[in-house]
């Protein structure tokens, strides 16, 4: 078993040599490609290799953004907490490890005295001297990288999931490397997803060809759910199917085919494995939610805390007071959980917009959370998202809007990401371009139906005078939060019902005695006064007081 494991492209095997025999230098035992033993399997001494390995370092090159191999290697140490990424020649790096602290080099600063392989160095030994030392693989660890790049070991406890390679139906062997594709892109994409434990190409693809047992595949892999497909030619036609299974119960938890012209095939690709991996997590998170929902509260995780919370109705003040409690409680089991502090920030803000009397304490606390959750982990999407949010309550639009798509860069298959971003783009004026993101959201996610994706839409065409089209959207709402009959009696107004704009109004005030439409705007951040103006009128016209 080697201290390091090297995944690097083999046509830079010149440039590796010498960096692992400084490595070699300081004591520690490094695995690479000469190490393989003729006749033994490929894939699995590599897999072996790679799991046991107490420090994987990536090297980086303009052929090795390239490969499949590499950037699996690499997401799988990631995953554990002992990546340690090298660049050489400033090559672009994969975007799901761009958030990882990365060592430039170059040909002339491989001399183990360089600044920049003493810094490898430390890298490795720290992560090396963690495995010695017996410390938990779970245990947040900080590398000894500077500061701002600092990795850390794994995330809270994660839904460990393996994606069986595609089978090809149709026997066509030119059709393998297609059905392949689909497969390592699944993996690819749902390992944006940091709730999510995703097995590696090298351990999934051990069952290629294999009809293998399920429950025995999860047993092996270590995972309480699997996906398994298939690829069919039909004639000028071509059929994916996937499916979702819980090992565990050996339940079907969901199942979908698409139907695509062959000529469009790879046009449509991208949208199809994007459509399959946002539906896949959905689900996963509704069954583990279903599942939380009978533990007894003292015995949840950090993570099904979480879940949990996210679960629960926001926009209803018992809902909101539990979920806040629970990631209170997941904070307390893992005080290094980004997520908890990125949906407790979310609570926050939420609270200051209900609250039109107290001060802006409240956002102040939620912009402290954000960004404590975007320090202990800038891989996860959503901790950006809220940040986001946040900033642009605080009427930071630039920063705002620069979070928002770092949040889509990290994971594009994140359905709440793509209904955010169009709710930032409506104060950010741009309601026409709002509305394709609410399109895409629901194009990814089938499934996708939260209250407030619901209320967003309709504020976005309120905002292009599309008030019928407003109040469609907001059908879908409870009547109970006064911010939704707000919006509902403005619309009324507008479009001349001042009975049902007049009872809207009456609602308003009987749940929220102290609305007025100033305070309403001051929570309302819009970059454009225009449109502040038309909402701002639109509320008045329903009677609501000044």
């Amino acid at each position: 078993m080697a201290d390091v494991f090297v995944s690097y492209c083999r046509r830079d095997k010149a440039r590796v040599a010498p960096l692992v025999a400084t490595i070699e230098a300081t004591g520690l035992s490094v695995w690479w490609d000469p190490a393989i033993v003729p006749g033994q399997e490929f894939d699995r001494q590599i897999d072996t290799e790679l799991k046991q390995a107490a420090a994987v370092l990536a090297v980086w090159t303009s052929d090795s953004v390239d490969s499949r191999w590499v950037r699996g290697e690499a997401r799988d140490a990631a995953e554990r907490g002992v990546l340690v990424p090298v660049r050489f020649d400033g090559a672009s790096l994969p975007i799901d490890v761009r958030a990882f602290h990365t060592i430039d080099l170059d040909d002339s600063q491989r001399d183990a005295r360089s600044p920049q392989v003493q810094e490898l160095l430390r890298a490795l030994g720290t992560l090396v001297a963690r495995r010695h030392a017996g410390a938990s693989a779970d245990a947040l660890v900080e590398t000894g990288l500077p500061a701002t790049g600092r990795v850390y070991a794994t995330a809270p406890d994660r839904v460990a999931i393996g994606v069986l390679p595609f089978a090809n139906i149709g026997g066509d062997p030119q059709q393998d490397f297609f059905s392949d594709g689909i497969t390592e892109d699944i993996i690819t994409e749902l390992s944006r997803w940091r709730l999510l434990s995703v097995r590696s190409r090298s351990a999934s693809f051990r069952y290629r060809g294999i009809a293998a047992d399920i429950a025995q595949v999860a047993r092996e892999l270590n995972v309480h759910f699997v996906v398994e497909g298939s690829v069919r030619r039909m004639g000028d036609r071509i059929r994916i199917t996937a499916q979702l299974i819980d090992a565990e119960t050996g339940n079907h938890v969901w199942a979908e085919k698409f139907d695509r012209d062959l000529s469009d095939l790879f046009a449509v690709q991208d949208q199809v494995v994007r459509t399959i991996v946002s539906t896949l997590v959905g689900r996963v998170q509704v069954s583990d939610v279903e599942r939380a929902s009978r533990k007894p509260p003292a015995n949840l995780a950090a993570y099904e805390c979480v879940l949990k919370g996210n679960a629960l109705p926001w926009d209803v003040p018992e809902g909101a007071a539990e979920a806040q409690r629970l990631f209170e409680q997941a904070i307390q089991i893992d005080p290094g959980y980004g997520m908890a502090h990125a949906l407790l920030a979310a609570m926050r803000y939420s609270a200051w917009r209900d609250d039109y009397i107290g001060d802006n304490a409240a956002l102040d606390e939620a912009y402290v959370l954000a960004r404590r959750a975007v320090e202990l982990d800038s891989n996860e999407s959503t901790c950006f998202s809220i940040l986001a949010h946040v900033c642009g309550l605080r009427r930071s639009f630039d920063m705002a809007l620069q979070y928002m798509r770092r949040a889509v860069e990290i994971n594009p298959t994140n359905q709440w990401n793509m209904a955010d971003m169009g709710l930032l783009l409506i104060h950010l004026g741009q309601a026409e371009e709002a509305l394709d993101w609410f399109r895409r959201a629901r194009e990814i996610d089938p499934y996708f139906d939260t209250p407030w994706y619901f209320r967003s839409i309709g504020q976005a065409l309120m905002a292009l005078h599309r008030y019928e089209e407003a109040l469609a959207q907001f059908d879908h709402l409870p009547t109970t939060h006064f911010r939704f009959a707000a919006l509902r009696a403005a619309c009324h107004a507008r479009l001349g019902d001042a009975d049902r704009a007049a009872a809207g109004a009456a609602a308003v005030l009987a749940a929220k005695p102290e609305f007025t439409v100033s305070r309403f705007m001051i929570r309302e951040p819009f970059k454009n006064p225009a449109d502040a103006a038309n909402l701002a009128e639109s509320l008045r016209m329903a009677g609501l007081p000044e």
